[in-house]
């Protein structure tokens, strides 16, 4: 792979790299690149996480595989009153609206029936999978600390949607990125450039 050189490395770290079929893209947000591999001429594209940047710019990159862009991921915060959950929905609401997430997600309170026992109702955080460590630690930076039972990862995601639990309240979260997304024709337009940002 033949990374660009760029001006101030440190300015990348977070975002990514394309390659494909001889050239590389650099500088893409998370966003970006899911456009990209659901463009079909695109899809074989290899993904690069830019974990690391040095000051003389040499990256640490982590391979990223694409259906990590295709899948959602999230965490689910269990309560047997209702009362409780309500309190754990408004409070993830509130902290979000102070710190804003690290990409675009939704939050559903759900009743899960009676015959969930002590799980009955559910805050549901729910996002990009690629995103997942993000949310990690933007979760523990707000020091949101819902649920008496808590669970989360791509699988929960499928379980919570197979199950289809009543949605009593629901809430869309948006994050104010320092670097925000370019539309999806912006992107394919730039495709073949070394430098995206």
């Amino acid at each position: 792979m033949n990374i660009p050189r760029v001006e101030q490395p440190q300015k990348y770290g977070g975002l990514y790299i394309f390659e494909f079929e001889g050239w590389t893209g650099l500088g893409y947000t998370a966003e970006e690149i899911a456009f990209l591999l659901e463009h079909e001429r695109y899809r074989s594209g290899r993904v690069y996480r830019i974990v690391r940047a040095a000051p003389d710019g040499t990256f640490e990159l982590k391979g990223v595989p694409r259906e990590r862009f295709l899948l959602e991921s999230g965490v689910f915060c269990y309560r047997m009153e209702r009362a409780a959950a309500e309190a754990d929905f408004d409070d993830l609401v509130a902290r979000a609206e102070q710190t804003p997430p690290p990409a675009r997600a939704f939050v559903h309170l759900t009743d899960r029936g009676p015959a969930a026992g002590p799980t009955r109702y559910v805050t549901a955080l729910i996002y990009p999978a690629e995103r997942d460590e993000d949310f990690g630690r933007w979760l523990l930076a707000i020091g949101y600390a819902g649920g008496d039972t808590v669970e989360g990862g791509c699988s929960a995601v499928t379980n919570y949607y197979e199950e289809r639990p009543a949605v009593q309240r629901r809430q869309q979260l948006w994050s104010r990125s320092a670097i925000p997304s370019r539309s999806r024709d912006e992107v394919l337009r730039s495709v073949r450039q070394a430098v995206q940002r």
